[in-house]
């Protein structure tokens, strides 16, 4: 017999888990956003993606959500106009980091939204097993 309950649990810790890593990286863009190369030319900070898969997790019969992936986003670098600055080609050129603060920032509230949404399944099913407990305390 499957324990739902304990299954929800661990789905959503999973969950949380999970979008606790998206945050992570989230979190890693944000700070980094201006972060261009030292060095004439240099490459600047590459803004960093995460990718989920779905594991089956036959022996209790639930699908559990991993990270399968933390990759670099190919997007082109912006380039910008600032002769002074120490990363600035011949031209005067420096190559900014390809995060968008914008886009940054609906991720980071999806993810927060979707911490939440596992974060209630966990405390609505430890609520329901204390109420269990206390039915079953009472006969």
């Amino acid at each position: 017999m499957v324990d739902l309950l304990g299954a929800s649990l661990r789905i959503a810790s999973f969950g949380i888990q999970a979008q606790s890593a998206r945050l992570k990286v989230i979190a890693e863009n944000i700070s980094n956003s201006n972060s261009t190369g030292s060095t004439p030319g240099a490459e600047p900070f590459a803004r960093k993606t995460i990718t989920f898969e779905n594991e089956m997790n036959r022996a209790e019969g639930m699908r559990l959500t991993k990270v399968k992936t933390i990759g670099v986003d190919a997007t082109p670098f912006p380039i910008e106009h600032a002769p002074g600055h120490p990363a600035a080609d011949i031209n005067g050129n420096v190559k900014m980091p390809n995060v968008n603060i914008l886009i940054e920032t609906a991720d980071m509230r999806d993810a927060t939204r979707a911490y939440e949404a596992n974060l209630q399944v966990v405390k609505q099913s430890r609520d329901l097993l204390s109420m269990t407990l206390d039915l079953l305390k009472g006969t």
